[in-house]
Protein backbone atom coordinates (compact mmCIF):
# COMPACT_ATOMS: atom_id res chain seq x y z
CA UNK A 1 0.00 0.00 0.00
CA UNK A 2 1.19 3.51 -0.87
CA UNK A 3 -0.19 6.77 0.49
CA UNK A 4 0.56 10.24 -0.84
CA UNK A 5 -0.69 13.79 -0.46
CA UNK A 6 -0.95 16.52 -3.07
CA UNK A 7 -3.02 19.35 -4.46
CA UNK A 8 -5.04 18.32 -7.52
CA UNK A 9 -4.00 20.25 -10.63
CA UNK A 10 -7.62 20.07 -11.80
CA UNK A 11 -9.69 20.97 -8.71
CA UNK A 12 -7.11 22.60 -6.47
CA UNK A 13 -8.28 20.36 -3.61
CA UNK A 14 -5.80 18.94 -1.16
CA UNK A 15 -6.08 15.17 -1.48
CA UNK A 16 -4.88 12.09 0.32
CA UNK A 17 -4.58 9.21 -2.14
CA UNK A 18 -4.13 5.57 -1.16
CA UNK A 19 -2.88 3.04 -3.71
CA UNK A 20 -3.33 -0.73 -3.54
CA UNK A 21 -1.56 -2.75 -6.20
CA UNK A 22 -1.78 -0.92 -9.53
CA UNK A 23 -5.00 1.00 -8.71
CA UNK A 24 -6.14 3.99 -6.72
CA UNK A 25 -7.93 2.54 -3.72
CA UNK A 26 -9.15 5.62 -1.86
CA UNK A 27 -9.24 9.39 -2.33
CA UNK A 28 -9.91 11.68 0.61
CA UNK A 29 -10.27 15.46 0.57
CA UNK A 30 -8.06 16.64 3.41
CA UNK A 31 -9.28 20.22 3.54
CA UNK A 32 -11.24 22.69 1.43
CA UNK A 33 -9.25 24.26 -1.40
CA UNK A 34 -7.49 27.30 0.10
CA UNK A 35 -7.27 30.70 -1.61
CA UNK A 36 -4.90 30.58 -4.53
CA UNK A 37 -5.76 27.03 -5.54
CA UNK A 38 -4.90 25.70 -8.99
CA UNK A 39 -8.46 26.43 -10.09
CA UNK A 40 -7.99 30.10 -9.24
CA UNK A 41 -4.60 30.42 -10.90
CA UNK A 42 -2.45 30.62 -7.75
CA UNK A 43 0.37 28.23 -6.88
CA UNK A 44 2.52 27.30 -3.90
CA UNK A 45 5.72 29.32 -3.62
CA UNK A 46 8.37 27.00 -5.03
CA UNK A 47 9.03 23.86 -3.02
CA UNK A 48 7.98 25.44 0.27
CA UNK A 49 4.32 24.72 -0.44
CA UNK A 50 2.28 21.56 -0.98
CA UNK A 51 3.12 19.68 -4.18
CA UNK A 52 0.67 19.20 -7.00
CA UNK A 53 -0.63 15.77 -7.96
CA UNK A 54 -1.55 14.99 -11.54
CA UNK A 55 -2.36 11.93 -13.59
CA UNK A 56 0.97 10.62 -14.87
CA UNK A 57 2.10 12.39 -18.01
CA UNK A 58 1.43 10.46 -21.24
CA UNK A 59 3.79 11.23 -24.15
CA UNK A 60 2.57 9.92 -27.52
CA UNK A 61 5.85 10.51 -29.35
CA UNK A 62 9.14 9.35 -27.89
CA UNK A 63 11.86 8.23 -30.28
CA UNK A 64 14.42 7.87 -27.50
CA UNK A 65 16.53 9.93 -25.11
CA UNK A 66 20.06 10.24 -23.78
CA UNK A 67 21.66 7.45 -25.76
CA UNK A 68 18.67 5.11 -26.11
CA UNK A 69 16.48 5.07 -29.22
CA UNK A 70 13.87 2.71 -30.61
CA UNK A 71 15.60 2.84 -34.03
CA UNK A 72 18.96 1.46 -32.84
CA UNK A 73 20.18 -1.71 -34.52
CA UNK A 74 21.39 -2.99 -31.13
CA UNK A 75 18.31 -2.00 -29.10
CA UNK A 76 18.02 -4.17 -25.99
CA UNK A 77 15.50 -4.89 -23.25
CA UNK A 78 17.79 -3.10 -20.77
CA UNK A 79 17.79 -0.03 -23.08
CA UNK A 80 13.99 0.06 -23.04
CA UNK A 81 13.72 -0.25 -19.26
CA UNK A 82 16.38 2.47 -18.85
CA UNK A 83 14.38 4.76 -21.13
CA UNK A 84 11.17 4.18 -19.14
CA UNK A 85 13.01 5.17 -15.95
CA UNK A 86 14.67 8.21 -17.51
CA UNK A 87 11.36 9.51 -18.82
CA UNK A 88 9.90 9.13 -15.34
CA UNK A 89 12.35 11.78 -14.14
CA UNK A 90 10.36 14.27 -16.24
CA UNK A 91 7.00 13.11 -14.84
CA UNK A 92 6.24 10.89 -17.83
CA UNK A 93 4.61 7.78 -16.39
CA UNK A 94 3.67 6.31 -19.77
CA UNK A 95 4.83 6.88 -23.31
CA UNK A 96 4.25 5.60 -26.82
CA UNK A 97 7.51 4.33 -28.35
CA UNK A 98 7.92 5.89 -31.79
CA UNK A 99 9.62 3.78 -34.45
CA UNK A 100 10.91 6.03 -37.21
CA UNK A 101 11.88 5.15 -40.79
CA UNK A 102 14.50 2.39 -40.69
CA UNK A 103 15.40 -0.83 -42.57
CA UNK A 104 12.41 -3.20 -42.51
CA UNK A 105 14.24 -6.06 -40.82
CA UNK A 106 15.38 -3.78 -38.01
CA UNK A 107 11.90 -2.33 -37.58
CA UNK A 108 10.33 -5.77 -37.25
CA UNK A 109 13.04 -6.87 -34.85
CA UNK A 110 12.70 -3.79 -32.62
CA UNK A 111 8.91 -3.97 -32.54
CA UNK A 112 9.10 -7.60 -31.48
CA UNK A 113 11.76 -6.83 -28.87
CA UNK A 114 9.69 -4.00 -27.37
CA UNK A 115 6.58 -6.17 -27.18
CA UNK A 116 8.55 -9.02 -25.65
CA UNK A 117 10.12 -6.70 -23.09
CA UNK A 118 6.68 -5.48 -22.04
CA UNK A 119 5.60 -9.07 -21.44
CA UNK A 120 8.65 -9.88 -19.33
CA UNK A 121 9.27 -6.66 -17.38
CA UNK A 122 6.38 -5.16 -15.39
CA UNK A 123 7.95 -1.70 -15.16
CA UNK A 124 8.14 -1.53 -18.96
CA UNK A 125 4.58 -2.80 -19.40
CA UNK A 126 3.33 -0.16 -16.96
CA UNK A 127 5.30 2.56 -18.75
CA UNK A 128 4.18 1.94 -22.35
CA UNK A 129 0.72 2.66 -23.79
CA UNK A 130 1.16 1.29 -27.33
CA UNK A 131 3.43 1.81 -30.34
CA UNK A 132 3.66 4.54 -33.00
CA UNK A 133 5.04 4.00 -36.52
CA UNK A 134 6.33 7.35 -37.77
CA UNK A 135 7.19 6.22 -41.28
CA UNK A 136 8.40 4.67 -43.48
CA UNK A 137 5.47 5.96 -45.60
CA UNK A 138 6.62 9.57 -45.65
CA UNK A 139 7.79 12.17 -48.17
CA UNK A 140 11.31 11.68 -49.51
CA UNK A 141 11.69 15.44 -50.05
CA UNK A 142 14.21 17.42 -48.03
CA UNK A 143 12.34 19.35 -45.34
CA UNK A 144 9.22 17.21 -45.00
CA UNK A 145 11.38 14.11 -44.57
CA UNK A 146 13.12 15.67 -41.56
CA UNK A 147 15.90 13.50 -40.15
CA UNK A 148 14.44 10.24 -41.46
CA UNK A 149 16.72 8.00 -43.51
CA UNK A 150 15.87 8.67 -47.17
CA UNK A 151 17.09 5.24 -48.27
CA UNK A 152 14.36 3.56 -46.20
CA UNK A 153 11.37 5.68 -47.29
CA UNK A 154 8.75 3.64 -49.16
CA UNK A 155 5.19 3.88 -50.51
CA UNK A 156 2.22 3.04 -48.26
CA UNK A 157 1.61 -0.69 -48.01
CA UNK A 158 -0.92 -1.99 -45.52
CA UNK A 159 0.36 -5.55 -45.87
CA UNK A 160 3.67 -4.35 -44.43
CA UNK A 161 1.82 -2.70 -41.53
CA UNK A 162 0.14 -6.05 -40.88
CA UNK A 163 3.60 -7.66 -40.63
CA UNK A 164 4.64 -4.93 -38.23
CA UNK A 165 1.49 -5.40 -36.16
CA UNK A 166 2.15 -9.13 -35.93
CA UNK A 167 5.70 -8.46 -34.71
CA UNK A 168 4.32 -5.89 -32.24
CA UNK A 169 1.72 -8.32 -30.79
CA UNK A 170 -1.07 -5.93 -31.80
CA UNK A 171 0.39 -2.94 -29.92
CA UNK A 172 0.63 -0.49 -32.84
CA UNK A 173 -1.93 2.25 -32.09
CA UNK A 174 -0.81 5.04 -34.44
CA UNK A 175 0.79 5.31 -37.90
CA UNK A 176 2.10 8.56 -39.38
CA UNK A 177 2.17 8.83 -43.17
CA UNK A 178 2.21 11.34 -46.01
CA UNK A 179 -1.25 11.45 -47.65
CA UNK A 180 0.01 12.59 -51.07
CA UNK A 181 1.79 9.29 -51.72
CA UNK A 182 0.23 6.74 -54.09
CA UNK A 183 -1.89 4.30 -52.12
CA UNK A 184 -2.07 6.53 -49.04
CA UNK A 185 -5.87 6.91 -49.00
CA UNK A 186 -6.37 3.14 -49.31
CA UNK A 187 -3.85 2.55 -46.53
CA UNK A 188 -5.58 5.10 -44.26
CA UNK A 189 -8.94 3.39 -44.82
CA UNK A 190 -7.41 0.03 -43.95
CA UNK A 191 -5.79 1.47 -40.82
CA UNK A 192 -9.07 3.00 -39.67
CA UNK A 193 -10.87 -0.27 -40.34
CA UNK A 194 -8.38 -2.16 -38.19
CA UNK A 195 -8.60 0.23 -35.26
CA UNK A 196 -5.22 1.89 -35.81
CA UNK A 197 -5.19 5.69 -35.87
CA UNK A 198 -3.72 7.32 -38.97
CA UNK A 199 -1.91 10.66 -38.64
CA UNK A 200 -0.70 13.09 -41.29
CA UNK A 201 2.97 13.96 -41.00
CA UNK A 202 6.32 14.38 -42.77
CA UNK A 203 4.28 15.34 -45.79
CA UNK A 204 4.53 17.59 -48.86
CA UNK A 205 0.78 17.30 -49.48
CA UNK A 206 -1.39 19.70 -51.42
CA UNK A 207 -4.45 20.97 -49.50
CA UNK A 208 -6.64 18.59 -51.49
CA UNK A 209 -4.55 15.63 -50.30
CA UNK A 210 -5.24 16.61 -46.70
CA UNK A 211 -8.98 16.65 -47.33
CA UNK A 212 -8.83 13.23 -49.02
CA UNK A 213 -6.90 11.81 -46.08
CA UNK A 214 -9.52 13.08 -43.62
CA UNK A 215 -12.32 11.55 -45.70
CA UNK A 216 -10.40 8.26 -45.71
CA UNK A 217 -10.18 8.28 -41.91
CA UNK A 218 -7.06 10.22 -40.85
CA UNK A 219 -7.62 11.57 -37.35
CA UNK A 220 -4.51 13.53 -36.35
CA UNK A 221 -1.56 15.67 -37.38
CA UNK A 222 1.84 14.50 -36.16
CA UNK A 223 3.88 17.38 -34.64
CA UNK A 224 1.88 19.96 -36.61
CA UNK A 225 4.09 22.64 -38.17
CA UNK A 226 7.21 20.46 -38.15
CA UNK A 227 8.47 17.94 -40.67
CA UNK A 228 7.70 20.53 -43.35
CA UNK A 229 9.25 22.74 -46.03
CA UNK A 230 11.14 25.86 -44.96
CA UNK A 231 9.06 27.86 -47.48
CA UNK A 232 5.39 27.30 -48.31
CA UNK A 233 2.71 28.99 -50.46
CA UNK A 234 1.37 31.93 -48.48
CA UNK A 235 -2.24 30.79 -48.15
CA UNK A 236 -2.80 27.40 -49.80
CA UNK A 237 -0.63 24.96 -47.90
CA UNK A 238 -0.85 21.80 -45.81
CA UNK A 239 -0.35 23.52 -42.44
CA UNK A 240 -3.30 25.90 -42.82
CA UNK A 241 -5.42 23.02 -44.13
CA UNK A 242 -4.69 20.85 -41.11
CA UNK A 243 -5.29 23.69 -38.65
CA UNK A 244 -8.64 24.42 -40.27
CA UNK A 245 -9.82 20.80 -40.28
CA UNK A 246 -11.87 20.50 -37.09
CA UNK A 247 -11.90 16.70 -37.10
CA UNK A 248 -8.09 16.44 -36.91
CA UNK A 249 -6.36 16.28 -33.56
CA UNK A 250 -2.93 17.93 -33.45
CA UNK A 251 0.19 16.98 -31.57
CA UNK A 252 2.60 19.85 -30.92
CA UNK A 253 6.21 20.03 -29.74
CA UNK A 254 6.41 22.95 -27.33
CA UNK A 255 10.12 23.08 -26.49
CA UNK A 256 10.64 26.60 -27.83
CA UNK A 257 12.71 25.38 -30.79
CA UNK A 258 10.26 23.47 -32.96
CA UNK A 259 7.55 26.14 -32.98
CA UNK A 260 7.76 29.89 -32.27
CA UNK A 261 5.52 31.14 -29.43
CA UNK A 262 3.12 32.84 -31.86
CA UNK A 263 2.62 29.60 -33.80
CA UNK A 264 1.94 27.65 -30.61
CA UNK A 265 -0.68 30.23 -29.67
CA UNK A 266 -2.34 30.10 -33.11
CA UNK A 267 -2.46 26.30 -33.19
CA UNK A 268 -3.87 26.17 -29.66
CA UNK A 269 -6.62 28.61 -30.63
CA UNK A 270 -7.38 26.83 -33.91
CA UNK A 271 -7.65 23.38 -32.32
CA UNK A 272 -8.92 24.31 -28.88
CA UNK A 273 -8.45 22.09 -25.85
CA UNK A 274 -10.62 19.36 -27.38
CA UNK A 275 -8.31 18.51 -30.30
CA UNK A 276 -4.80 19.17 -28.98
CA UNK A 277 -2.11 17.25 -27.13
CA UNK A 278 1.53 17.86 -26.31
CA UNK A 279 4.39 15.53 -27.28
CA UNK A 280 8.11 15.72 -26.59
CA UNK A 281 9.42 14.05 -29.80
CA UNK A 282 12.46 13.23 -27.67
CA UNK A 283 15.31 11.63 -29.59
CA UNK A 284 18.55 9.70 -29.14
CA UNK A 285 20.83 12.68 -28.52
CA UNK A 286 18.59 14.51 -26.06
CA UNK A 287 20.71 15.22 -22.99
CA UNK A 288 24.02 14.99 -24.90
CA UNK A 289 26.77 17.61 -24.85
CA UNK A 290 27.06 19.95 -27.89
CA UNK A 291 28.76 18.32 -30.87
CA UNK A 292 28.29 16.20 -34.00
CA UNK A 293 26.94 12.66 -33.77
CA UNK A 294 25.91 9.89 -36.19
CA UNK A 295 22.39 8.47 -36.16
CA UNK A 296 22.53 5.60 -38.65
CA UNK A 297 23.23 7.26 -41.99
CA UNK A 298 22.28 10.71 -40.67
CA UNK A 299 24.59 13.25 -39.03
CA UNK A 300 22.99 15.16 -36.14
CA UNK A 301 24.30 18.19 -34.28
CA UNK A 302 23.58 19.02 -30.66
CA UNK A 303 23.73 22.80 -30.57
CA UNK A 304 24.95 24.97 -27.70
CA UNK A 305 21.36 25.93 -26.79
CA UNK A 306 20.41 22.24 -26.51
CA UNK A 307 18.34 21.69 -29.66
CA UNK A 308 19.03 18.93 -32.19
CA UNK A 309 19.39 19.58 -35.92
CA UNK A 310 20.85 18.48 -39.24
CA UNK A 311 24.08 20.48 -39.53
CA UNK A 312 24.08 23.24 -42.14
CA UNK A 313 20.40 22.84 -43.08
CA UNK A 314 18.34 24.57 -40.39
CA UNK A 315 16.25 21.38 -40.12
CA UNK A 316 15.54 19.85 -36.73
CA UNK A 317 16.30 16.24 -35.75
CA UNK A 318 13.93 15.42 -32.93
CA UNK A 319 13.83 17.08 -29.53
CA UNK A 320 16.18 17.29 -26.58
CA UNK A 321 13.63 18.33 -23.93
CA UNK A 322 10.87 16.40 -22.16
CA UNK A 323 7.39 17.31 -20.98
CA UNK A 324 8.45 18.89 -17.68
CA UNK A 325 10.14 21.59 -19.81
CA UNK A 326 7.49 21.78 -22.54
CA UNK A 327 4.58 22.34 -20.13
CA UNK A 328 6.23 25.48 -18.75
CA UNK A 329 6.89 26.75 -22.31
CA UNK A 330 3.25 26.19 -23.28
CA UNK A 331 2.03 28.28 -20.37
CA UNK A 332 4.51 31.02 -21.22
CA UNK A 333 3.56 31.06 -24.92
CA UNK A 334 -0.23 30.89 -24.59
CA UNK A 335 -1.11 32.24 -21.16
CA UNK A 336 -2.72 28.88 -20.33
CA UNK A 337 -3.17 27.87 -16.70
CA UNK A 338 -1.35 24.91 -15.19
CA UNK A 339 -4.63 23.00 -15.27
CA UNK A 340 -5.08 23.68 -18.99
CA UNK A 341 -1.49 22.80 -19.86
CA UNK A 342 -1.51 19.57 -17.86
CA UNK A 343 -4.64 18.37 -19.65
CA UNK A 344 -2.64 18.35 -22.91
CA UNK A 345 -0.28 15.65 -21.66
CA UNK A 346 -2.70 13.65 -19.49
CA UNK A 347 -6.41 13.61 -20.33
CA UNK A 348 -6.10 14.64 -23.97
CA UNK A 349 -3.57 12.07 -25.24
CA UNK A 350 -5.41 9.36 -23.31
CA UNK A 351 -8.67 10.41 -24.93
CA UNK A 352 -7.07 10.42 -28.37
CA UNK A 353 -5.81 6.86 -27.88
CA UNK A 354 -9.32 5.79 -26.88
CA UNK A 355 -8.42 5.11 -23.25
CA UNK A 356 -11.03 5.45 -20.50
CA UNK A 357 -10.54 8.94 -19.01
CA UNK A 358 -13.50 8.88 -16.62
CA UNK A 359 -12.30 9.89 -13.19
CA UNK A 360 -9.02 11.35 -14.44
CA UNK A 361 -9.77 14.76 -13.01
CA UNK A 362 -10.88 13.58 -9.56
CA UNK A 363 -8.55 10.55 -9.20
CA UNK A 364 -11.44 8.17 -8.87
CA UNK A 365 -10.90 4.92 -6.90
CA UNK A 366 -10.35 2.04 -9.29
CA UNK A 367 -8.42 4.16 -11.78
CA UNK A 368 -4.88 3.11 -12.76
CA UNK A 369 -2.33 4.46 -10.29
CA UNK A 370 -0.28 6.44 -12.82
CA UNK A 371 0.54 9.68 -11.00
CA UNK A 372 3.01 12.55 -11.05
CA UNK A 373 3.88 14.66 -7.99
CA UNK A 374 5.58 17.99 -8.66
CA UNK A 375 6.14 21.60 -7.66
CA UNK A 376 5.65 24.63 -9.88
CA UNK A 377 5.59 28.39 -9.43
CA UNK A 378 5.01 30.90 -12.25
CA UNK A 379 8.29 31.73 -13.94
CA UNK A 380 9.93 28.39 -13.17
CA UNK A 381 11.93 27.06 -16.13
CA UNK A 382 10.42 23.59 -15.73
CA UNK A 383 8.24 21.58 -13.38
CA UNK A 384 10.04 20.23 -10.32
CA UNK A 385 9.20 16.54 -10.47
CA UNK A 386 9.32 14.85 -7.07
CA UNK A 387 7.78 11.45 -7.77
CA UNK A 388 6.37 9.47 -10.68
CA UNK A 389 4.26 6.33 -10.32
CA UNK A 390 3.36 3.91 -13.11
CA UNK A 391 1.10 0.96 -12.43
CA UNK A 392 1.18 1.80 -8.72
CA UNK A 393 4.98 1.54 -8.53
CA UNK A 394 7.34 4.44 -7.87
CA UNK A 395 9.54 4.63 -10.97
CA UNK A 396 11.14 7.92 -9.98
CA UNK A 397 11.59 9.62 -6.62
CA UNK A 398 13.76 12.73 -6.30
CA UNK A 399 16.94 11.98 -4.43
CA UNK A 400 16.75 8.22 -4.97
CA UNK A 401 18.60 6.01 -7.43
CA UNK A 402 16.93 5.84 -10.85
CA UNK A 403 17.18 2.07 -10.80
CA UNK A 404 15.05 1.65 -7.68
CA UNK A 405 11.57 0.43 -8.59
CA UNK A 406 9.25 -0.33 -5.67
Amino acid sequence: MTELTGRSVFSGKLLGIRIEGDRIDRVEEISPAPPGSAEGGGYPAGESGIPFVSPGFLDLQVNGFNGVDYSLDDLSADNIETLVLRLAQSGTARHVPTFVTMPPARLLRNLSLAADTMEKRPVVKAGIAGFHLEGPFISAEDGPRGAHDKSCVRLPDFSFIEKCQEAARGLIKLVTLAPELPGAAECIRALAGSGIRAAIGHSAAAPGDIRKAVLAGASASTHLGNGSHAMLPRLKNYIWEQMAEDSLWAGIICDGFHLPPAVVKVISRAKGAERLFMVSDAALFGGYKPGLYKWGNVEVEVFDDGHLGLPGTGALAGAAHLLDWDIARYMDFTGASLKEALALCTVQPARFLGLDVSGYEDFRPGNPADLTIFFYSPGDERLGIRRTLAGGKTVFAAGESIGVVR
